[in-house]
């Protein structure tokens, strides 16, 4: 009877890879399972069926103490490069991937638990997760899927009734993750370094037939693989960019040749602007900094075209030439996407070449001023075309109309000046565009978000919830669901966070 509550249409296509590539591996089941939050929008996406009368059933299946019909349960395997490091094994070691589904849209879908328990895989490690980063990669996700960027998503959080212990013991919970694939660059690297070139094509292959269909007629599918996987992850770093997102663990394993934001662990969004930014406690170089994300995609693209180079070309010469080639090409996309970006988001439809140092100037006044980054460009959104001309004029009739608009944009900013000249620039680019200004202002309001999870609310709503108050967790989720919104029962999650309010650091939570 417990499994006639939640139904999977399962179609399990990894566990039908050759067994080297995965662990079969029940999750362990735990003491007492309450079901925390379930998505039930994404269920019906998904097309699982779920009984909502009883949550204890569906907490007994969720935390995985019940494996559902059809399910295959497996621990991935795959290596990785870790802040530069590589590690020729690391795996699912606290993640078991109970199987597929095919979507109401055609696409499969993996359905995982995220500390269901030890793995083959688990280095000495317990298995499991606390209800801290459980309940954050829940938020994050499903922040990011508001947003408009590809990531993965959060199916449910479940309690344990356990604990973990951490540098203290911790309240334990398994987070329901559901991604496109969760085949990594990591997962090439396993067998790259095992020379296991028949892995290696039997991987790309199912990529391929999985992801990137119509590559399986090109004259050079490996090739291609390789440049769409590139393109994904260009595209994909220019929308973080452009929201001011750090992922803030871009190694190997972190990576999906899907092209989804994956692995909410150390992330932070921007509060006030500096290029350099790092929230990591593991990063203490700044390897993943906000500016450098763009050249650590390529790096880690780089990467995978090492474990591709048998599959491009039987001369290697030649196919290290082809694999360059398409990582300067990665480089080429990705300032193309930007550009794009952040054009948007300063309602610019037409395209011209001063462009991107007027992008760079803003946020060089934004580094110089230490202005918030969310709050900087939605202030834009209220500045109307002026009608004067490319002056001084233009900040002062920018203030003047639309309830001293152009006083609130500089207010964010601790030093002006800088900020008032790029303004003037802004201003005079605008004349140039074509469409009415409050059309231009409601593009602008689509592009730049009033609500981005907030470092110091997420932390917030983590705190509560360790205390058995999920309260402003849900709230901090309805919050999100519609960030490009200006609501007022929400406006405090638009807000900076005050001095005493900043977060520092996050934590992986491992």
């Amino acid at each position: 009877m417990v499994k006639e509550c939640l139904l999977f249409q399962f179609d399990n296509s990894y566990a039908r890879l050759p067994d080297r590539f995965y662990a079969s591996v029940y999750p362990e089941p735990v003491e007492g399972p309450v079901l925390l939050k379930f998505n039930e929008a994404l269920a019906r996406e998904l097309g699982i069926e779920a009984e909502l009368s009883d949550p204890g059933r569906l907490a007994a299946i969720l935390a995985g103490n019940v494996v559902p019909q059809g399910a295959t349960p497996l621990a991935m395997a795959y290596a990785g490069h870790q802040f530069g490091s590589f590690v020729p094994q690391l795996g699912d070691g606290r993640a078991i991937l109970i199987g597929e589904v095919v979507d109401k849209n055609g696409t499969r879908r993996d359905i995982q638990l995220k500390g269901a328990g030890p793995t083959p895989f688990s280095r000495r490690g317990d298995g499991r997760a606390a209800l801290g980063p459980v309940l954050r990669e829940y938020i994050l996700s499903e922040a990011m899927h508001a947003l408009g960027i590809r990531a993965t998503r959060a199916l449910a959080a479940v309690a344990t009734g356990e604990q973990v212990f951490r540098e203290t013991p911790q309240p334990g919970a398994v987070f329901v993750r559901v991604a496109a694939s969760h085949v990594r660059i990591g997962t090439f690297q396993y067998f790259a370094a095992r020379q296991d070139v028949d892995g290696l094509r039997t991987l790309a292959d199912y990529v391929i037939e999985r992801h990137y269909r119509q590559l399986r007629e090109t004259e050079k599918p490996y090739v291609e693989l390789l440049r769409a996987v590139a393109f994904a992850q260009a595209d994909l770093i220019a929308q973080w960019m452009g929201v001011g997102f750090i992922h803030g663990v871009m190694n190997t394993d972190n990576m999906t040749l899907s092209g989804e934001t994956i692995d909410f662990g150390p992330c932070a969004f921007l509060d006030e602007y500096d290029q350099m930014k790092v929230f990591s406690s593991i990063d203490q170089g700044g390897r993943y900094a906000y500016r450098n994300q763009p050249g650590i995609g390529q790096w880690n693209i780089a990467r995978l075209a090492e474990c591709l180079l048998p599959l491009i070309d039987e001369d290697q010469d030649k196919a290290v030439l082809t694999a360059n080639h398409v990582l300067s090409a990665f480089g080429e996309r990705f300032q193309k996407q930007w550009l794009a970006v952040f054009r948007r988001k300063l309602g610019l439809g037409l395209e011209e070449e001063g462009d991107g140092d007027l992008v760079q100037g803003l946020l060089a006044a934004m580094q110089e001023g230490e202005a918030d980054f969310t709050l900087t460009f939605r202030r834009l959104c209220d500045l109307p075309a002026a009608e004067a001309s490319p002056s001084q004029k233009a900040v002062e009739g920018a203030a003047a109309q639309n309830g001293h608009a152009g006083d609130t944009f500089l207010s964010s900013f601790k030093q002006v000046e800088k900020a008032k000249e790029w303004l003037v620039a802004w201003q005079a680019r605008l004349e140039r565009e074509r469409g009415a200004p409050e059309d231009r202002a409601k593009l602008m309001r689509a592009t730049n978000p009033a609500i981005i999870p907030r470092n110091h609310k997420v932390e917030e709503a983590l705190a509560a919830a360790n205390y058995g108050d999920l309260s402003f967790f849900e709230r901090l989720l309805q919050a999100l669901e519609r960030p490009y919104e200006d609501r007022p029962d929400f406006a405090d999650f638009a807000v900076p966070p005050k001095p005493e309010e900043r977060v520092l650091q996050t934590f992986c939570g491992t």
